[in-house]
Parts: C-alpha cells; sequence; structure tokens
C-alpha cells in the first residue's frame, strides 16, 4: 500500500513537472499566443515626454499627448525609494531569476490570501508587454505564464537595477503621473531626489493599484498602505522600531500640481518652443529617416532660460499689473466712459472692435466648423453662457454672454516681458502676457506695437556713427519742420514735445534723456531715415519700418523679443547676437541632436555703441527714468500709494522709457552689462488706454515691472546679475563728458524755426 502511494506521488509530481514543462515550452514557442522578441525585450516601446529644462537645471515643462513620462536612470533614484519598494513589493528580488518559487508556492498554498506571487520583474513584463489582468481564469493563466517567462528573459537582458528603473518609470500614477519622476512632481510638487521617505512610500503604496489607492479620493485608505510599506521596511530591518512608530505619525501631506500644458511657469515661453521644435523637427530626421515625434520620443530640450529669473519676472509682472489694473478699472468704466473700455471712439466703432474680435474668436471657429449659419453664430453671442472667466482674484465661474465677455477681457491691460544676457544672446526669462490660459496671445514674439522714444536710440547711434556728434553738442529745442513729404499727402511734418513745451538750447544728452522730438526731427533730417533701417535690420528687427522722417518718433510697430535683442548690441559693443532660447537638444538616450552656436553680425563701431551707452545713462540719471534714481514719492503719487515704489538704485543703469500717442503703449528697456530687458504694457486695441500722461506714459506702466525684477535678482546674488560699470571704450574720439546744462530762454511754441538758416 506504501508503494502504491509512493508510486502516485512521483506519477503526480512528475506529471506536474512535465505539464509545467509542456505549458513553458508551448508558450515559448507562442502556442499560447505571441510574444515579443528580442528586439522588443531589449528596446520595449514606452511614450516618453519632452522634457524643457532650464539652464539651472529645472523641469520648466513637458510635451506629451497622452503618457506624461519622463526616465530615470537607477542611479538617480534616492535610496529611500529603493528599499520601501523592495521591502514591500519582492523582498528577495535579488536572488531570484525572475520568479520567486518560494512566494508562488506559498501563494498557491494559501490561495493567494497571504500575498501575491508576481516579482517586480514580473510586474514589469505586464506593464510592457502581457496587459491587464483578464477575469477569465483560462486567459488570467495564459497570461501569468508569458509573465514568468517573460520576467526571465528580462533578467537575461537586464541588471536587476535597470528592471528597478524601468518598472518605477513605466508605471501609471494617475492623473498624468506616468512614471515615477511626474508622480513626485504632480502629488508632491517637488524634484524626485527632493522627496523624504514618508513621501516615497506614499508611492510605492500606490504601485499595488494606483485607481483604488488614490491619494486625492481615498486619503485615508492610502494613508494606511502607506504605513503598511512601514510595516514591510521595519519586516526587512530597513526601520528600526523608533523610525517606524515615528513616520507613522506623519500626515499624508499631498500636495497635488498639475502638470498641463497650461500650468507652471514660462507658459508662453513653452508656446513659443513648441512651435520652435515643430519647425526643427520638419527640418531633422531620425538616422532611420523617421521624423521624431515631440510627444513621444522623451526628447531633452536644454533652454537658455532661467527658471530662477524666469519666477521673479511673471512675479514683477503680475505685482505690477495687478495693481495697475485697479487703477484702470477706476479711471475707465461704463460709468465714466459709455464706450469703456474704449477711449475716444464712437459707439459705432467700439462694435466694430467687437465684432472684429468675434470673428477671430474660437467660439466663432468651432462653430463655422459646424457649418452653422452666420446669424446663427452672431445670435449666440448675445445668449448668456455658463462660462469661467479670469480675475485677478482668481478665476469666477459666472453666467455672461459672449459678447459682454469679450469686453470684459478687453478691459483688461497686458504685458510682454523679455531678458538676455547681451554678451551670449541668451534668453533668461520671457513674460508673454498676463495668464496664458485666459489670454495666449504672446506679447513678447507675436505682438507688435508702436514703439516710441524706445527707438530714438538707434536713430541717435545711426548720427553717431555717421556724423561723429557728441552727446554734448548742442541744437535748439525749437519747433522744426521737415518739408517735401508730397508722397505721403503732408506739405510738412513739424512733431511736438509732450505738453507741446519747448525750451531753446539742449545738448543731445539732455534730449534724448527727456525724449525731445523735435531734435529728433533735426537728426533724421540731417542722415535721412533710410540708415536708421539698415541700422536696425542689422540688429534684428524684422518687422517693417517704412522710409519716412517720422520713423524717428517711434511709429514703428515692433515686438519686445526684437527690442531686447536690438539693444543688446549697444552693450555688446556693436556686435549684434541673436536671441537664443535653446543650448541643445538630446534623444532619450543623451545622443546630442541640436547644439547652438551663436549668429553675430558686426553693425556699430565699439565706439558708437559706447557712447550710445553713455546717453542712455544719461535717461535714468536725469531724463524719464530718474524715478529709478531717487526717492520720488512725492512726485509720483501712483508709484507711492498704489504700487509701493520708489526703487533707489544706485548702479549704472542704462535705458529709455517710450510712450506713444494716447498713451496706447507703455515702454522701457533698461540695461546693465549683463542683463538687457525690454517690457510693454498697453491694451488689446490701441483705444483702449490711459486718459493722461501720469498713468500712461512708459516710466509708469512699463519701468515698474524692470525696476521690482532687477530689485529681486540683486537680492538673489547667486543668479549673478551685475551692478558694475559698464566696459569702457580707450580710444574715444568723442566727448562724453558734458558741462551742465544751462538752458537759454524758452522759444514759442507756435512758432517754427528753420535751423538751417540758423546754421544749427
Amino acid at each position: 500500500m506504501a508503494k502504491k502511494i509512493i508510486r502516485i506521488y512521483w506519477i503526480l509530481f512528475i506529471g506536474g513537472v512535465l505539464s509545467v514543462s509542456g505549458i513553458f515550452i508551448a508558450a515559448s514557442f507562442e502556442l499560447l499566443g505571441p510574444l515579443p522578441d528580442y528586439k522588443q525585450l531589449e528596446n520595449p516601446k514606452t511614450n516618453l515626454a519632452t522634457q524643457i529644462i532650464s539652464s539651472d537645471g529645472k523641469v520648466l515643462g513637458k510635451y506629451y499627448f497622452n503618457d506624461n513620462r519622463t526616465p530615470v536612470l537607477f542611479e538617480e533614484l534616492p535610496n529611500n525609494i529603493v528599499k520601501p519598494l523592495i521591502a514591500t513589493e519582492d523582498e528577495r528580488f535579488f536572488n531570484h531569476s525572475g520568479i520567486d518559487w518560494k512566494g508562488t508556492a506559498r501563494a498557491i498554498l494559501y490561495l493567494g490570501n497571504n500575498g501575491g506571487a508576481s516579482t517586480i520583474s514580473q510586474q514589469l513584463a505586464r506593464q510592457l508587454f502581457v496587459g491587464v489582468r483578464s477575469k477569465n481564469i483560462i486567459e488570467a493563466l495564459t497570461q501569468k505564464i508569458k509573465e514568468w517567462i517573460l520576467s526571465i528573459q528580462l533578467e537575461k537582458y537586464y541588471t536587476k537595477e535597470e528592471i528597478i528603473a524601468m518598472y518605477l518609470n513605466i508605471y501609471d500614477f494617475g492623473y498624468n503621473a506616468d512614471g515615477i519622476q511626474s508622480a513626485a512632481k504632480i502629488y508632491f510638487n517637488s524634484e524626485l531626489k527632493e522627496l523624504e521617505l514618508h513621501e516615497t512610500a506614499t508611492l510605492v503604496g500606490m504601485l499595488k493599484n494606483s485607481s483604488l489607492y488614490n491619494p486625492l479620493r481615498r486619503p485615508e485608505l492610502v494613508l494606511n498602505r502607506r504605513n503598511i510599506v512601514f510595516n514591510q521596511m521595519y519586516r526587512n530591518q530597513f526601520l528600526s522600531e523608533r523610525e517606524l512608530d515615528s513616520l507613522k505619525q506623519i500626515p499624508l501631506n499631498i500636495t497635488y500640481t498639475s502638470q498641463s500644458h497650461i500650468d507652471g511657469i514660462a507658459t508662453y515661453f513653452r508656446a513659443y518652443l513648441q512651435k520652435f521644435m515643430r519647425n526643427w523637427i520638419s527640418k531633422n530626421k531620425k538616422e532611420n529617416g523617421e521624423s521624431y515625434n515631440l510627444y513621444k520620443d522623451g526628447l531633452r530640450i536644454y533652454t537658455t532660460i532661467d527658471s530662477r529669473m524666469q519666477q521673479i519676472a511673471e512675479e514683477s509682472t503680475t505685482n505690477h499689473m495687478k495693481n495697475l489694473q485697479k487703477e484702470f478699472f477706476l479711471q475707465n468704466n461704463p460709468r465714466k466712459n459709455p464706450t469703456a473700455p474704449f477711449m475716444d471712439i464712437t459707439k459705432k466703432q467700439a462694435d466694430t472692435l467687437v465684432v472684429k474680435s468675434m470673428r477671430r474668436s474660437e467660439r466663432w471657429r468651432k462653430m463655422r466648423n459646424r457649418s452653422l449659419s452666420r446669424k446663427e453664430i452672431y445670435d449666440s453671442f448675445y445668449k448668456e453662457t455658463p462660462m469661467n472667466v479670469f480675475s485677478w482674484e482668481g478665476d469666477i465661474d459666472t453666467i455672461m454672454r459672449p459678447y459682454d465677455s469679450i469686453l470684459y477681457y478687453k478691459s483688461f491691460l497686458n504685458a510682454g516681458m523679455m531678458s538676455m544676457d547681451p554678451r551670449t544672446g541668451h534668453v533668461k526669462s520671457w513674460v508673454g502676457g498676463i495668464n496664458y490660459k485666459h489670454f495666449k496671445f504672446d506679447h513678447v514674439f507675436q505682438s507688435k506695437r508702436q514703439v516710441g522714444s524706445t527707438f530714438k536710440p538707434f536713430l541717435y547711434a545711426s548720427a553717431i556713427e555717421q556724423l561723429k556728434v557728441s552727446p554734448c553738442d548742442k541744437y535748439l529745442d525749437a519747433l522744426f519742420c521737415i518739408e517735401e513729404m508730397k508722397h505721403q499727402n503732408i506739405e510738412e511734418w513739424c512733431p511736438k514735445n509732450s505738453g507741446n513745451t519747448y525750451t531753446g538750447m539742449r545738448t543731445l544728452k539732455n534730449a534724448l534723456a527727456n525724449s525731445v522730438n523735435t531734435i529728433s526731427a533735426q537728426l533724421i533730417d540731417k542722415i535721412g531715415p533710410e540708415p536708421v533701417i539698415k541700422l536696425i535690420k542689422k540688429m534684428g528687427i524684422t518687422s517693417k519700418i517704412p522710409n519716412v522722417p517720422s520713423i524717428a518718433l517711434g511709429t514703428s510697430e515692433i515686438s519686445v523679443y526684437e527690442m531686447a535683442g536690438a539693444y543688446s548690441t549697444f552693450v555688446n559693443k556693436g556686435v549684434y547676437i541673436e536671441p537664443i532660447v535653446i543650448t541643445r537638444i538630446q534623444d532619450r538616450k543623451g545622443k546630442i541632436l541640436f547644439d547652438s552656436a551663436p549668429k553675430t553680425v558686426d553693425v556699430l563701431s565699439e565706439e558708437a555703441a559706447y557712447v550710445t551707452v553713455k546717453l542712455l545713462e544719461g535717461v535714468t540719471e536725469n531724463g524719464s527714468g530718474v524715478r529709478l534714481r531717487h526717492d520720488v514719492a512725492n512726485n509720483y503719487v501712483f508709484d507711492s500709494i498704489v504700487t509701493g515704489y520708489p526703487y533707489k538704485f544706485t548702479n549704472p543703469i542704462a535705458g529709455k522709457t517710450g510712450t506713444t500717442q494716447n498713451y496706447s503703449d507703455g515702454w522701457f528697456v533698461g540695461m546693465v552689462p549683463n542683463l538687457v530687458t525690454s517690457v510693454w504694457v498697453g491694451g488689446e486695441d490701441r483705444s483702449i488706454h490711459f486718459d493722461e500722461i501720469a498713468f500712461g506714459q512708459g516710466a509708469t506702466m512699463a519701468l515698474p515691472i524692470w525696476a521690482t525684477y532687477m530689485k529681486s535678482l540683486y537680492e538673489n546674488p547667486e543668479i549673478g546679475i551685475s551692478q558694475d560699470d559698464f566696459p569702457v571704450y580707450n580710444k574715444l574720439s568723442i566727448n562724453v563728458e558734458c558741462e551742465e546744462e544751462k538752458v537759454i530762454d524758452t522759444v514759442n511754441p507756435i512758432e517754427k524755426v528753420n535751423l538751417k538758416k540758423l546754421g544749427l
């Protein structure tokens, strides 16, 4: 009887071994379904998000469709995530070859009630190749066998460390948190390497089932699961009992941060970069001839943007614009102005502007695509609709007619700002507007507005280069006319000064500092518009500039991007460097696909560039930018009461304010030796503006953004923004040290002076 029992045992044992072997062999020959080949095992296909990386090593954002996945190497994983992972998911990970037979036997013995038997390798195989476990028991067993086979093969192709990294990279933690790197950012708003143990343990706990263990929906369940991870670490001697008790007392502390394309910093820059990359991809192919996919190929785009400077730039813009908007609402509202937010136009003209905006709107485009009639589309703009609208106090859910929403959004002043290092061309910050979610039009690169007196330095530089004029040369400040403009149907052009005031003799330094239009008219009359246009074209300004004398006053429309690049030429000793936003592009394996090289153009002599900088220093010393220097609170009520200035800078600063007709545009371009920053502020339409110069001038609209930005930069010395003198040119042939100004008797403001006849 005993022999018979032993014989049956061996028959069952051998039969079981043969059956299991047969199943493995059948699966290996793909009789149970296809298996990936060795190429797929060596290079499993996973969609990786493209990362946008700042010059100081921070991830500014990502481009992705469905998979917000950023791979990390095992060496980049903090030790406080590897230990809880091993302790919780696979205690014998480093002692098996893909299948934990002891764990499998235990699972069979207890029918899975004492823990699962899936190793990390098996879980990786399921994630990469097998898919979600079927509810059909036969299919589920087949999937399990495939996982066993694939886990053994994965262990042949990869090291244990690589398997851990791949597993954490591939796992979907929910809410676009694809992979451990994204999960760290989304759930804890932190870089992976900065996570603490209680945070990594939370993420490890979610590996069991991220849908079930959802920290936003089921925080108590997730907290309990995290504490189980701690128990497992204690069981595996990774924690002492004291540490275990202490860690369990820490609350969950989830700080959920969305990583959508409209969140985070540098949103306008990222939108610009997306277009840049699409153009680059269209011209560059992979070695196999395929096109790169910006959203799946895991590219790394290394940018020149400094995340610290970008954050400060956005905060400076927000703080000023928020205060400026309060004053604009007070001055320009329907009670005071029936056509608000528009000024100086009729109701019919205002309606025309709104209708134009209707036709450019997303609502109009979508309804046209649905083949709705023009009347149906128009009517829809006059029906109340639930919507979420912008306010400086936070988004508002409201009910509003789309027509009214257009007027509402037009009532907001907007801004554009860009900083770059004039020595390298590297763009350090880029603020395209006040809120990307609600105002997607980029006022750095896309928008072009009249630049006002910020154009005058180009005129003065041309005169210095061509005529060797000195900042100390004196010109008569009196009404001056240029004749022979019949091609414009104008008999003569007689530009007036701001306030229609004229003071007599002025030096060029004083004239530029105070934006004296009459003297600019004299200079453009002497050299003509064409040399100025040729100069600025070499300085990277591609906007159309008409060949007319009035360009001397800044009637041309130019972008913030172009102005920053052009002004950098002055600081960079007369050499223009095209702004650079990308230093290099790498593929997912680290291969360099693109390496930037500066594009330079010799524009001005070093002497002319230096003399122009000296002129622009005068603007902040005794001109329209003087509020940067002194305690001017008593003179500028807006600064002291509304925004809390003045600034009291003592270091060398060169710059120029600009204000256009009717105060539609306010500009300031400020320069120190290693940073040039261009700022514009204005309304969507030129008829949206302040009604008085105290608020509408560039010194009030735009200069405060520059000033608060620079103040904050100087409070962060590790950023390295210069407070030194501008480099000196030692071979000067032009006098730049002017005597103290002595203004002669005021000239009659309505008297036309023919300076040629006076010999001036």
